[in-house]
C-alpha cells in the first residue's frame, strides 16, 4: 500500500451494480477488463445479489471502466450502477477479487 500523492490526478471510486451479475462470471471478466484498462482496486459479491466494487487509475481510466460495468461480460443483465467518490489516500498496486 502506498499514500497517494494529491496532484497525481488519480480519481477512486465505489461502485454497485445490480442485475443478474451473480453467478455470470462477472467478477472475472471485471477483474479481466480492470487489467487492460489499468486500474486498480477489487471486486466482490455482496449479501443483497448486487457485486460491489473499488476502482482507482486516472480520470479517463475510470470513466472507461466505469462504462464497462454498466454492460459488464456478456452472461450478465446489469440494471443499475451506482457510484460515489472514496477520499482514501491508499492506493492500491492491483485489481482483484475478493
Amino acid at each position: 500500500m502506498k499514500i497517494l500523492d494529491s496532484n497525481l490526478g488519480i480519481e477512486t471510486l465505489d461502485v454497485r451494480v445490480t442485475g443478474r451479475v451473480q453467478g455470470v462470471g462477472f467478477r472475472a471478466a471485471t477483474v479481466r477488463q480492470a487489467h487492460l484498462l489499468k486500474v486498480t482496486g477489487w471486486v466482490r459479491n455482496a449479501a443483497d445479489g448486487s457485486v460491489e466494487a473499488l476502482i482507482q487509475g486516472g480520470p479517463e481510466q475510470v470513466d472507461r471502466m466505469l462504462s464497462w460495468l454498466h454492460r459488464g461480460p456478456a452472461s450478465a443483465r446489469v440494471a443499475e450502477v451506482t457510484h460515489s467518490e472514496n477520499h482514501t489516500e491508499r492506493h492500491f498496486d492491483n485489481f482483484q477479487q475478493i
